[in-house]
């Protein structure tokens, strides 16, 4: 039993760590994108955060036969953001492109090849592969796979999110409660996404990503102050709290997109894709907090309190901190 205690406790902890990197809502990698605009010529987009080393040591890379004109840069929200045009003799079909340099960074980027007159072709380049082969006829779903990949991760990986949804299960903390919570928050960014990123509408990210801190402060001081037979607001009304903090999440994920770049012609698959991805993240989290609550519920009932406490403290200082240094940044 203590060896159950322990392994949970252990599954709670590790759920606080992640809270720890400063960065929390930060989904950059790079952005390179060719887009053809007859037999010869090519435009060329290359969105290289400044962090993570791609701005400085990577570069695009076409094969032997085409030529990269002097591009225009600019600094954008962190990145460095290059225009410009290639010019190639032959065919870019059965030819690898990507980016030279990148073995020696820490960030990936997306790819997106758009011939004229063809599908086009969205990769994921790595460390690992930072060359792709142009394809004669891109599969239909290789958007679809690309930002659904990036929809999980950055739940993952987008330690404001993550918490948040951390703290929602823990002050609820029964299956049914929270799966109609998280619907509920599920329906609300997915609102504020799709709106902000068609242009319906929009706010600014600095006081959004504020915001989204203090909601898990918010959370985190509901959870401290739960009494047994004098339920909180967010106990009694968990779908309302959830789709009000929701709406404002929308717009974190929104912010993500615009740093990451959506494909021009492919925006509508881009963005459901993207959101699918999140959502499966979001139950992944769901699970393994529920498991951990089922287990500690079952073995050592009087466990549960005091490791809830410890989880709920250690996210609202990170969250408090994130409060903070956003406001001040």
């Amino acid at each position: 039993m203590n060896t159950v205690r322990g392994l949970v406790l252990l599954v709670l902890a590790v759920l606080c760590a992640i809270g720890a990197p400063a960065r929390a809502d930060e989904l950059r990698p790079g952005y390179l994108e060719l887009t053809q605009q007859d037999a010869a010529h090519w435009k060329l987009v290359w969105k290289a955060p400044i962090l993570g080393g791609l701005a400085t040591r990577a570069r695009p890379a076409l094969p032997a036969f085409c030529a990269i004109a002097p591009r225009e840069s600019r600094l954008d929200s962190g990145s460095v953001i290059s225009t410009g045009d290639a010019t190639c003799r032959g065919s870019l079909e059965g030819q690898k492109v990507g980016l030279s340099g990148m073995e020696t960074t820490f960030t990936d980027a997306l790819l997106r090849v758009a011939p004229l007159g063809r599908p086009v072709q969205a990769e994921r380049l790595t460390t690992a592969q930072p060359m792709v082969e142009v394809a004669a006829k891109p599969g239909r779903w290789q958007v679809a796979r690309t930002y659904f990949v990036l929809g999980v991760e950055h739940i993952l990986t987008g330690y404001d999110h993550l918490l948040f949804v951390v703290s929602l299960v823990l002050l609820l903390g029964h299956l049914w409660t929270v799966v109609r919570a998280a619907t509920a928050f599920t329906v609300a960014h997915s609102i504020t996404l799709a709106g902000t990123t068609l242009g319906l509408f929009g706010l600014a990210q600095a006081p959004v990503e504020a915001l989204i801190a203090l909601s898990i402060v918010f959370l985190a001081v509901e959870i401290v102050k739960r009494r047994e037979g004098a339920p909180r607001l967010s106990e009694r009304v968990p779908w309302v709290v959830a789709f009000l903090f929701g709406l404002l999440h929308g717009f974190g994920f929104a912010g993500a997109l615009r740093e990451i770049g959506l494909p021009e012609t492919d925006v509508p698959m881009a963005l459901l894709t993207f959101n699918l991805g999140v959502e499966t993240g979001q139950l992944v989290i769901v699970a393994v907090c529920l498991a951990a609550i089922g287990m500690l519920r079952r073995f050592t009932p009087q466990a549960l309190r005091p490791a809830t406490l410890v989880a709920t403290y250690a996210i609202g200082i990170t969250a408090s901190y994130w409060f903070i240094d956003r406001l001040i940044a």
